[in-house]
């Protein structure tokens, strides 16, 4: 496949004049050549950096899975979405109209949709009277028997990673879905052009991707590969054509980084359904990983996504490296099929971020290279086509692995298990697709567990009182690194910096409850943790169960420095922020009170209103990227 500019393609920029660089952008000075827009551009750029919102992990009706679970909307109705339009979503009615409506009270600031690669051209040849395999059994259970359909079709990415193949209705070696996928992706193409705003304004910024959907007996390695601008390549490389992530990376250096200006990246997700697949670890019965391997992963997968739809991976309960807020919106599945059925098992801790960036420690001690060096996001994987609806309330169930929602819905619209995802942010000088990749890259990026709370975090030789410093931006710029970054020195100090969730018109403002710093270090072989309340009070709790409601106020920003009095260069350590709200409902809860729903109760379809295993309130939260001390090793 060729790599070939999406519809259009701006004059090459090899020189940005008058940019600024942030903090270890090491990627806008080693790669400018693959820039197809002027860096800055955007008449609001701003040096130090703002937080920009979106949403990584988006599906609409091109995405089998979804369309089976009876969604009808387009690429191009999820940008519209995700730019703040009302959409009537599913269930659609007999003449095509949806049955619900839903709005952002906040449009997103950028957003890819990342319809699954691996059946693009498999549902246009099943709906499509003229091709070859409309008659086909499988194509005949897609329109008819969509539960079915949605069961077998979707075996085929469970297949083993050495028999991988398409399935049997799409011709020799999959010629025909190969051919029929090509005006599919256009169509993404072309959605995804439509919708982003090239004016100075620079309202919105839609980034073209797709998801890499591997797992071998049910076992999740799926990724979201994310392009950096228009420059995509001719069609995506799905698990049927590389059934492994190192398949998947040689295909991106053929198809895209060998033919410039084209570059990606490509993110894991729902590690908490791998069962011990998505990161290879000491004694995992793997081979060990080589250092050419360990560096090749650091850059094609810089990022992680900590959070979504199907719970939460920051850590285990349990684990030697938990601590008392790791038991948060956890799944009880440990893989796609338990997670499909509802056949309840136990996750691995090696699974889980805060476990995976402990053995990348432990790889930088025998190799000299960090495999694992994770920055974060998080994403909802609506398979709505619903980008960042992460609203507790209003939350409308998002398909893939929980309830479908093909037809009228009774009662709850989901499992209470799940929940409405989460978004990821960036630190960008602009709102533009140069800006947010550079910062993608960068991995100056964190994860909300659904609300729009602002984290900012940087360590390295900064002042104690830091905090005070009206000039703290380039305070600590200057003496230090952001998340995401390298310790640049031998000094340990850490501010960390979190405003609240001011709200909106569908959620009220929440107060923050703490801010944390959690540390990562490796001590005779084994990974420790330990996890630092640097501002806030972990008592407060002014949430009245009966009404959802909150008395009070609390603080709506919060600033702590901390300087680690453990800490030895030589030692390979991480170190993270997370900021925690207050308590609220959680949605099952909210909506529940709202239909009047008493425990025990009668009512259908709202059984989950008394599932004792499922908590009716939580914490939501936001995680930042790490930032690593990496001395050489092996």
């Amino acid at each position: 496949m060729s790599c070939r500019p999406s519809l259009l393609v701006l004059p090459l920029a090899l020189a940005c004049g008058g940019g600024n660089a942030s903090p270890d952008d090491t990627d806008a000075d080693t790669d400018v050549v693959r820039q197809t827009e002027a860096f800055p551009r955007c008449a609001d750029h701003d040096p130090g950096r703002r937080p920009l919102f979106g949403d990584l992990h988006v599906h609409t009706a091109r995405s089998l899975d979804a369309y089976l679970q009876g969604n009808r909307l387009s690429p191009a109705d999820a940008y519209r979405f995700a730019r703040g339009e009302r959409l009537d979503i599913q269930p659609f009615d007999a003449e095509g109209r949806g049955t619900r409506s839903l709005q952002l009270d906040r449009p997103l600031d950028f957003a890819a949709v990342t319809d699954h690669a691996e059946f693009l051209g498999t549902l246009a040849l099943c709906l499509d009277p003229a091709s070859p395999a409309y008659e086909d059994r499988e194509c005949v259970q897609v329109r008819d028997r969509p539960a079915l359909a949605f069961v077998g079709l979707n075996a085929a990415t469970a297949q083993d990673q050495a028999d991988a193949q398409f399935p049997g209705l799409c011709g020799d070696a999959g010629a025909d879905c190969l051919t029929a996928g090509l005006d599919v992706w256009e169509e993404e193409r072309q959605a995804t052009e439509a919708a982003y705003d090239r004016t100075e304004a620079c309202t919105f910024t839609s980034l073209h991707a797709y998801e890499w959907s591997g797992g071998p007996t049910a076992q999740n390695l799926h990724r979201n590969v994310i392009f950096r601008n228009e420059a995509v390549p001719d069609l995506p490389v799905g698990y049927f054509d590389e059934s492994y992530p190192e398949g998947l990376w040689s295909a991106l250096e053929r198809d895209c980084l060998g033919e410039a200006p084209c570059d990606v990246l490509a993110i894991p997700h729902n590690a908490n359904l791998s069962t011990g697949l998505m990161f290879r670890t000491p004694g995992d019965g793997t081979p060990p990983l080589t250092a050419a391997e360990a560096a090749r992963r650091a850059a094609f997968e810089p990022l992680v996504e900590i959070f979504q739809h199907k719970g939460d991976g920051e850590c285990w309960p349990g684990s030697p490296v938990s601590d008392e807020l790791c038991d948060f919106e956890k799944l009880p599945y440990n893989n796609l099929a338990s997670a499909n059925l509802g056949a309840k098992g136990e996750p691995l801790a090696r699974d889980f971020v805060r476990d995976v960036l402990g053995e990348g420690l432990r790889y930088q001690s025998t190799l000299g290279v960090d495999p694992y060096r994770l920055g974060i996001i998080a994403g909802t994987d609506t398979h709505l086509g619903t980008p960042g609806a992460t609203d507790e309330a209003s939350y409308p169930g998002h398909g893939g692995a929980g309830q479908a929602n093909r037809e009228a819905i009774v009662g709850l619209p989901d499992g209470v298990p799940y929940n409405p995802g989460g978004l990821a942010v960036v630190w960008a000088e602009e709102n533009s697709r140069e800006a947010i990749f550079r910062a993608l890259k960068r991995r100056e990026t964190y994860g909300t567990s659904g609300p729009r709370l602002v984290l900012r975090f940087w360590g390295g030789d900064l002042a104690a009182g830091a905090c005070e410093d009206p000039d703290l931006v380039a305070h600590a710029d200057a003496k230090g690194v952001p998340m995401g970054g390298l310790m640049p020195g031998s000094g340990a100090t850490f501010v960390v910096q979190a405003a609240a969730d001011p709200g909106g018109a569908s959620r009220a403002a929440v107060p923050l409850q703490r801010l944390q710093i959690v540390k990562g270090w490796v001590e005779d072989g084994e990974v420790r943790s330990t996890v630092i309340d640097v501002a806030g009070d972990a008592g407060t709790d002014p949430l009245d169960r009966d009404t959802c409601l909150l008395s009070g106020e609390g603080p709506t920003t919060l600033c702590g420095t901390w300087t680690d009095p453990d800490h030895d260069p030589s030692v390979p350590a991480f170190w993270y922020a997370r900021v925690v709200e207050v308590p609220t409902c959680r949605w099952q809860r909210a909506q529940c009170l709202a239909a009047g729903i008493t425990c025990p109760t009668q009512a259908d379809g709202y059984e989950g209103c008394c599932d004792d295993e499922v908590p009716d309130t939580l914490q939501e939260r936001a995680w930042s990227s790490p930032i690593w001390n990496l001395p050489e090793g092996g």
